[in-house]
């Protein structure tokens, strides 16, 4: 059995032999790092970033604002399937275009009345022909679980739920084993195959740590209800950009919140509810 100083150096083997690349490699976990800790990893990052995209990319930290847990609600009503979502998700967010091509989000089609038969739902439709009369349309994606068994798996903690709600990754941490996907009963996690493929002139430079910063090989990522947008006052991409006003969005904590309104006041679900894992995601519909 190999040594843990041997495994160091074959890990070490597949850095570039500069100081940054030991820096990366003996990073401390970000929950641990001191804010002057944290300082200079993001600029490691962003010089990182200019070097590799030539843009100057902007690395946010900032942490959950006091009072609040993130729900999302989505009127299975008035979903069209167009899958705009999908598209604006991708840009805001970085991921890889092709080869590999990664999405946070999946649009199911479902023939209308079939919606305990989700397994076998279809993924793969034309959505420049929707909406299709006899069928529905539902997307999915993290639910950002309360009790989330990604969490729970993660053999060296590179996953976390932030106090916000937030379930989260830390690319830095993360080892590639993707226990976290086998034990996501909702299959909101994607892996990087092989290095991404992000062309620089569609680089979203406003990121944050833990979400949108660009990504590297072998590790796993998900969506982050844009971390980087809510954390900021704004809309993740994926409402904002909603043609039919299908997705909400809002504070749990708040009574008066458009999405504490909808749960108290419509009929309301959450996907595979006896997993115990306490979605913070919500379908319901409105008609």
């Amino acid at each position: 059995m190999m040594s843990m100083g041997a495994l160091a150096g074959l890990s070490l083997g597949s850095l570039s032999c500069t100081r940054a690349g030991m820096e990366e490699f003996l990073q401390k976990h970000f929950r641990e790092m001191s804010e002057d800790e944290k300082k200079a990893v993001i600029r490691r990052l962003e010089a990182k970033y200019l070097k590799k995209y030539g843009k100057k990319v902007r690395i946010s930290t900032q942490q959950a604002e006091a009072g609040v847990l993130w729900g999302y609600g989505l009127d299975l009503s008035r979903c069209i399937g167009c899958r705009r979502c999908v598209y604006a998700c991708v840009n805001e967010n970085n991921q890889s275009r092709v080869n590999p091509q990664l999405q946070w989000i999946r649009v199911i089609r479902l023939k209308k009345g079939s919606l305990i038969n989700l397994e076998n739902a279809e993924h793969y439709y034309n959505p420049e022909t929707v909406p299709e009369p006899g069928f529905m349309y539902m997307p999915v994606q993290c639910q950002q679980c309360e009790n989330p068994p990604c969490v729970r798996v993660c053999p060296v903690k590179a996953t976390w739920k932030e106090p916000d709600g937030i379930v989260v990754v830390d690319y830095n941490w993360c080892i590639g084993c993707r226990y976290c996907m086998a034990a996501c009963p909702y299959k909101g996690r994607v892996f990087n195959w092989a290095e991404p493929n992000l062309p620089a002139a569609e680089l979203n430079t406003e990121v944050h740590y833990l979400g949108n910063r660009p990504r590297m090989k072998n590790v796993v990522e998900k969506c982050t209800f844009c971390i980087q947008r809510v954390r900021q006052g704004r809309y993740p991409a994926c409402v904002e950009i909603c043609p039919t006003g299908t997705r909400k969005f809002g504070n749990l904590l708040d009574p008066n919140s458009e999405i504490r309104y909808l749960i108290e006041n419509k009929r309301v679900f959450r996907l595979k509810e006896d997993f115990n894992t306490d979605p913070k995601f919500y379908y319901f519909f409105s008609a």
